[in-house]
């Protein structure tokens, strides 16, 4: 059983790993102000970015799913890891040594599967890279010279060769200290009879990384004819590799898409390297799978795609009947982005790979460039092989294509493509198009609403409420203040600690504020050492539970009211409105444990009770006449 990994490394990883390099490397983060950073969130679905990372706090936090933590909490939930995995996992990155409770370092027992299957990988594109410079793999170099590329494009792309043997990559990962069953886990191996024997023999390879760089599974291509394999075998699903989410060429191309707000979607390993090597350098492809809604998601956070920032995805499909098909599969799913699409084919149906090779790289780039719209490239798919010579070829392409514009969910763009499809099929009758398209899209919504009716009962309010954690109505200015001031307590320890621990729990009167009251005196307070060696992660250690917890983290993400950074003035103000608050609270204790007195029985009780209600007041007026001198 691996050893529990050391606090003072767990801390040395948290303190070298830079959060906003981390999350940068799934997502486009934009400046939010106040030195904050924000994306869309990877953790669910959204529109409008409200997934925010505060560098200088090592936080991040979604205001719209609240999800949130440090930047070890991130890879754990982004990756689907264990804690100790994603320390393994950021302490490779950020190259720090660890050390487990247990003793030494000692790799094969103490690291986390998902560490050990990545390391088998790396191993394993390495032995591969090796061997394509055997004689055994004339066929594969030969191969790769064939569609123009040349030894330094292969070690680019770091591609390989797998030894026609049962055994080679076996031994070879035995040999660094690989298990039988991390290699059947992994992939690279599959079970036969007398052991783990190589999944791929005889094949050309394509090591395929995740995101951030990490080798997690291969593309492998058939080179002989006596080879009865598929052309192309991919690894299986295992714990590192889902195809669903995988994007070949995305660790190459996530920059350029990121800066240039333009992915370019080809169909095979090739493609993208011809497309790299052309000046295409946003060029990914899927993985023996159809570009579906995993890769959408991967995409929108890379391009940030919202209502704000749009950007281009291009897709580049062969101008055949397959080509076609999958163009409308990518219509079927196009609007899920808000980011524009379109799609770019050759004439003569090359795909990138040969246009390259046959015309150059210009042309390459002038395919991308000559792109058209997918919706338009959908409707006229439709309308091909129909006689619009005559009346009856032009209905019945009407009647292919109408449905297509109907199923366009922006109505100024559906009634556009109307009216377009009107001039495309010569019908010169613009009304009877558009209407046809009108009366198809409001007989989908009709039979959507009966069917969503039919099948969906009544929601439990209850359970379909958020999950955040944000306790306050933003209509009760005294939970306003509340908030404001456990945020200036976090974030600016130093304008309030000269008051802020006279404040009891008792004066945060929604119990998740009181909770983060009570995990900030457990930490210390402000005037204690922890607000000098790691404040914020302090109270999170010290927080009650993990509810609680995630309120710090987003307290602490979370911007002031006001929109410059908080001063003197701004704190003060904030600490002497939830004194006065304070004050009202317990002067209308006061007056009701007063009006309950019988002055005639217990004068002396009623004269103290008498004197504390006019000390309360005479306080309260001292706050709103002198303000935080008062306090």
């Amino acid at each position: 059983m691996a050893g529990r990994i050391r606090d003072e490394d767990v801390k040395r990883v948290r303190e070298a790993a830079r959060i906003d390099e981390v999350v940068g490397e799934h997502l486009q983060l934009r400046n939010a102000g106040g030195g904050n950073l924000k994306g869309l969130c990877p953790f669910h679905d959204e529109k409008s970015p409200s997934f925010n990372v505060a560098p200088a706090k090592g936080l991040f936090h979604c205001f719209g799913c609240q999800e949130g933590g440090d930047v070890i909490e991130f890879v754990k939930k982004v990756e689907h890891l264990t804690f100790s995995e994603a320390v393994e996992r950021l302490a490779a990155q950020y190259n720090v040594e660890l050390r487990y409770e247990e003793g030494g370092y000692t790799p094969g027992r103490q690291q986390g599967q998902r560490t050990r299957l990545v390391e088998a990988h790396r191993a394993a594109a390495v032995f591969f890279a090796e061997q394509l410079g055997s004689a055994e793999a004339m066929v594969a170099r030969q191969f790769l010279a064939d569609r123009g590329f040349t030894q330094a494009d292969a070690e680019h792309f770091g591609i390989g060769y797998a030894p026609a043997g049962w055994e080679h990559l076996v031994r070879y990962l035995r040999g660094k200290g690989f298990t039988p069953q991390e290699l059947l886990t992994g992939g690279l191996a599959s079970e036969g009879r007398r052991g783990p024997m190589d999944r791929f023999r005889g094949r050309l390879m394509w090591p395929i990384r995740d995101i951030g760089g990490d080798v997690i599974g291969f593309g492998a291509r058939r080179l002989r004819d006596d080879d009865n394999g598929p052309k192309y075998l991919n690894t299986p699903e295992t714990p590192i590799y889902k195809k669903s989410q995988v994007l070949y060429g995305l660790d190459l191309a996530k920059k350029d898409i990121a800066k240039s707000g333009r992915a370019v979607v080809v169909e095979g390993y090739t493609d993208v390297m011809a497309c790299h090597l052309a000046g295409v350098p946003g060029a990914i492809a899927t993985c023996g799978t159809a570009f579906g809604e995993d890769h959408i998601k991967v995409l929108r956070r890379l391009l940030m795609d919202s209502d704000g920032f749009r950007g281009e995805v291009i897709y580049t499909f062969d101008g055949d009947a397959a080509g076609q098909k999958a163009a409308l599969r990518a219509f079927e799913e196009d609007q899920r982005f808000v980011t524009r699409t379109f799609v770019a084919v050759e004439p003569s149906g090359m795909d990138p790979c040969d246009l390259r090779q046959t015309k150059g790289d210009q042309a390459v780039r002038d395919l991308v460039d000559s792109r058209v719209p997918l919706f338009e490239f959908a409707i006229r798919s439709r309308i091909e092989g129909h006689d619009l010579g005559t009346a009856e070829g032009r209905v019945a392409a009407l009647d292919a294509a109408a449905p297509i514009v109907a199923d366009i969910k922006d109505q100024a763009l559906r009634h556009t493509y109307a009216v377009r499809l009107d001039s495309w099929l010569g019908f010169l009758d613009e009304r009877f198009v558009v209407g046809r398209v009108a009366q198809l899209a409001r007989w989908k919504r009709e039979r959507a609403t009966k069917g969503a009716a039919a099948e969906s009962a009544p929601p439990d309010r209850a359970a379909a409420a958020p999950r955040g954690s944000r306790p306050a109505d933003g209509r009760d200015t005294r939970q306003t203040v509340q908030r404001e001031v456990l945020k200036l307590a976090l974030q600016y320890p130093g304008l309030v600690a000269w008051a802020f621990d006279g404040f009891g729990v008792d004066e945060f009167t929604v119990p998740p504020y009181a909770a983060v009251r009570t995990a900030m005196d457990t930490a210390g307070g402000l005037n204690g050492p922890a607000v000098d060696a790691g404040w914020i992660p302090a109270v999170r250690e010290a927080a009650a539970d993990d509810t609680v917890r995630a309120l710090v983290t987003e307290l602490a993400v979370e911007a002031p009211y006001q929109s410059r950074v908080p001063d003197d003035v701004y704190a003060g103000g904030c600490l002497v409105s939830l004194r006065v608050y304070s004050a009202d609270a317990r002067i209308a204790d006061v007056k009701s444990r007063l009006q309950r007195l019988d002055p005639a029985a217990a004068p002396e009780e009623y004269a103290a009770t008498f004197r504390e209600l006019m000390d309360l007041e005479k306080y309260r007026r001292s706050l709103l006449d002198s303000g935080a001198a008062a306090l």
